[in-house]
């Protein structure tokens, strides 16, 4: 497969705090790619940084061969907060980023009407914000990424306000949703189960300074169903990742409550 992204010597300070140091990553072309890391370990700053919103201190992000030097259209971001705009429907708010773009045309609507019938909001269209559930605007969120067609979706812990059941029925949705488009994904989360449940592949990040400790292939067939998820091969994989962030985690909750 070829080579999406990639990401050579990226170093991050902010003042005199080294906040990323060192990260060499490839991601191919439709991969999904999760990363997990101890709390301040500058995962999200580096999901920033792919996405153009912050500054690299130093090294260098390729996207196809090209150095990617600010924000732009080929990317996708879905935050954790859904951020949507409470007086725009379901479907203006999906509507934001063609907007931005300056392509508004017939084809751009139904395009992102058809999206939100992917995302499982098809008959929501004017409904507003607040007559939604978190798990509902959070599929706006993620329709509003995909309306401008990225070429690589970075999703910074997205499931992260839900709670522990809609959290798992929008893990199933979204890997329904990429299955039908293969996007190259980048998904940051604290939860492990998450991380491996989604991905071809967890970068699993050291303590800050965030440093890239170990790349885990996760080798589970697709496409897959919660039920894996008590599958002892499953089961293995998230214990072999918590054991090579336990010291580092147990770490970082010492210096938050010291």
């Amino acid at each position: 497969m070829p080579r999406k992204v990639e990401i050579t010597a990226l170093t991050k300070w902010f003042g005199d705090l080294e906040v990323l140091q060192n990260i060499d990553v490839a991601v191919e072309q439709g991969e999904f790619i999760s990363v997990v890391g101890p709390s301040g370990c500058g995962k999200t700053t580096f999901l920033r940084i792919v996405a153009g919103l912050e500054p690299a201190s130093s090294g260098t992000i390729l996207l196809d061969d090209k150095p990617l030097l600010g924000p732009g259209g080929n990317r996708g971001f879905v935050f954790q907060n859904d951020s949507l705009l409470p007086w725009r429907t379901v479907l203006s708010n999906a509507l934001i980023g063609p907007e931005v773009a300056g392509q508004m045309g017939a084809k751009e609507r139904q395009r992102t009407l058809d999206l939100l019938k992917l995302v499982g909001l098809g008959g929501f269209e004017n409904y507003y914000p607040r007559q939604l559930s978190g798990g509902m605007r959070q599929r706006v969120n993620l329709a509003r990424a995909l309306a401008i067609d990225p070429e690589v979706l970075l999703m910074d812990e997205p499931f992260a306000s839900l709670d522990a059941q809609t959290r798992e029925i929008m893990q199933t949705e979204l890997l329904r949703i990429w299955e039908q488009g293969r996007k190259t994904v980048v998904f940051v989360t604290h939860q492990i189960d998450e991380a491996v449940f989604l991905s071809d592949r967890v970068l699993v990040f050291a303590r800050r300074p965030g440093r890239l400790q170990e790349s885990v292939e996760i080798e589970l067939p697709r496409p897959r169903n919660l039920a894996i998820k008590r599958a002892p091969e499953f089961v293995a994989y998230v214990d072999r990742i918590w054991k090579m962030l336990e010291h580092d985690v147990r770490a970082a909750v010492i210096d938050a409550h010291g």
